[in-house]
């Protein structure tokens, strides 16, 4: 999380306006411009959307989720559009991957520029599409200009060529990088453009061509950045971007032309994208499922301790991949804990993305709230203690409050799945010992948090405790160095840092005499 960019006046109606004056609606950006996609035949008679946004045409309805109102409806790509932009990024990656590190640099560097200076535009656009509130927005924003930059600065670092020592005398080894390839990427739709930022900014510094698909129920701030890559002067063919379904996807990961798939999503897609990948043998990244944990030592300033279980739980309404949602907290504190927390959760504005205190905006969508609503209702029925919420809020828009329930069984679902919404299960522990089992009892391990006034035994438990990202007294902050993603069924690979640039890069050695 970087520093944000200060902005002016961010409202609906110029989010709006953006959308209607330049946002490229029914088209994809393949080789360097905006193909139009035609409507399919029975676009010429009346449908209505259902409850997905899609009917029996190529059309897909995005929805303001404050409201629940259609923003705009536009067309989808088929696999027709798949093939023709795999083929331009075949054409187009020769030469793009014989660029000089510097080349590619500057292109990195060019697109943070111009999004830093579109920056109210496309902080407009993901309020609009996607519901969080204004603040989040802009870090989302600053963070993606910051992947940019931080992958521009990176590749212009790399060693060309660097020696290796050996116990060999007589002979030089030297060691380089190439480009993986022609590469998919699915992104989803909790963070766009963050994680774009976090896919294509390491590919194209690597010298790959990419093929990206935003998920269809965000696409608007995600469309801007064909727009973007055209203003820069992007050669032709190097990111293609394809606003498309699960078809499109599918299409994506098992293209014969394609050499390395990243997808960021649920477990279950995971899977199939994985094994749609293992046709061809493709190199692949997968950034999955979580069921993060918080643990609150008995040390703690408790007031400060629920800031961090309220940021780790309730940013971006508990869409997060990484949201602590299992707080483990320790039985000499928790009755007090859980008093200060609840006052505080009750606390909280839930509202417009737009309103300047909205601290907690809707869900994305209609499926997501029933999503939420289904674990609501499986609390119900598994007589779980709730401490605030569990309530679908009624009205227009899709929002749920920020919940909580404590002494939740390992048992339970709610215990046990990724719920993506704004859900907090907790639990008590009296040694650290079992803190560290209880929050190792998941299938995921991407991430966690420890709050204790004794950092040396947070350094401990940090150590024991299976997760790729470990936040020790501080709010969920990701920086561009970091690296990213987990173990268990969190994923495969990392993203971000060093290693989110070498998985798009195969390293390759030169041996030759003194």
């Amino acid at each position: 999380m970087m520093e944000t960019i200060n902005s002016k006046g961010i409202t609906r109606q110029s989010a709006i306006q953006t959308v209607q004056d330049e946002v490229m609606l029914n088209a994809a950006y393949i080789n360097g411009d905006w193909v139009a996609i035609e409507a399919s035949t029975a676009d010429s008679k009346q449908t209505n959307a259902d409850e997905t946004g899609s009917d029996e045409t190529n059309n897909y309805a995005l929805y303001d989720s404050h409201s629940g109102d259609i923003i705009t409806t536009i067309r989808l790509c088929t696999q027709a559009h798949v093939d023709t932009a795999v083929n331009a990024a075949s054409q187009a990656y020769p030469s793009w991957s014989q660029t000089t590190v510097d080349e590619r640099a500057g292109y990195l560097n060019a697109i943070a520029d111009t999004m830093e200076q579109q920056f109210d535009t496309l902080v407009g656009l993901s309020v609009l599409n996607n519901g969080k509130p204004i603040e989040e927005a802009k870090i989302d924003v600053s963070d993606a200009i910051a992947c940019y930059r931080y992958y521009a600065n990176l590749i212009i670092k790399q060693a060309t060529l660097s020696e290796v020592l050996t116990s060999e005398s007589s002979i030089r080894l030297l060691k380089t990088y190439a480009p993986v390839g022609i590469c998919s990427l699915i992104v989803p739709w909790n963070f766009p453009m963050v994680t774009t930022a976090w896919k294509v900014a390491p590919a194209i510094a690597a010298g790959c061509t990419v093929i990206l698909k935003p998920s269809e129920v965000t696409l608007l701030p995600e469309l801007m950045l064909g727009n973007i890559l055209s203003e820069v002067g992007l050669p032709k063919g190097v990111v293609n971007i394809l606003p498309g379904a699960a078809e499109v996807g599918a299409a994506m990961t098992s293209h014969p032309l394609i050499d390395k798939v990243s997808f960021t999503g649920s477990n279950v897609v995971g899977e199939k994208v994985m094994s749609q990948a293992a046709k061809g043998i493709k190199d692949i990244s997968l950034e999955l499922g979580g069921k993060s944990a918080i643990v609150v030592c008995a040390d703690v300033d408790i007031d400060y301790a629920c800031d961090l279980i309220i940021g780790g739980i309730f940013t971006n309404a508990g869409q997060i991949c990484s949201a602590t949602s299992r707080l483990l907290v320790h039985e000499n504190i928790a009755q007090s804990l859980f008093e200060t927390l609840k006052a505080k959760t009750e606390s909280l504005k839930i509202g417009d993305g737009f309103a300047v205190d909205t601290q907690m905006g809707p869900m994305v969508s209609e499926q997501q709230l029933n999503q939420v609503k289904k674990y609501f209702d499986i609390a119900v029925n598994e007589n779980l203690e709730c401490l605030t919420g569990g309530e679908i809020v009624e009205g227009s828009g899709y929002f749920a409050t920020p919940t909580i329930y404590t002494d939740v069984p390992v048992t339970s679902q709610l215990w046990i799945e990724e719920i993506f919404g704004p859900v907090l299960v907790c639990k008590t522990f009296t040694e650290k010992a079992e803190a560290i089992a209880l929050a190792n009892d998941s299938k995921f391990a991407l991430a966690a948090s420890i709050v204790s006034a004794d950092e040396t035994q947070a350094l401990e438990m940090a150590l024991q405790i299976q997760a790729g990202h470990i936040w020790i007294n501080e709010q969920q902050i990701v920086l561009p160095e970091t690296g990213w993603g987990g173990f268990k069924q969190s994923g495969i690979g990392r993203e971000l840092g060093v290693d989110g640039l070498s998985a798009y890069q195969k390293s390759k050695h030169v041996l030759l005499p003194y």
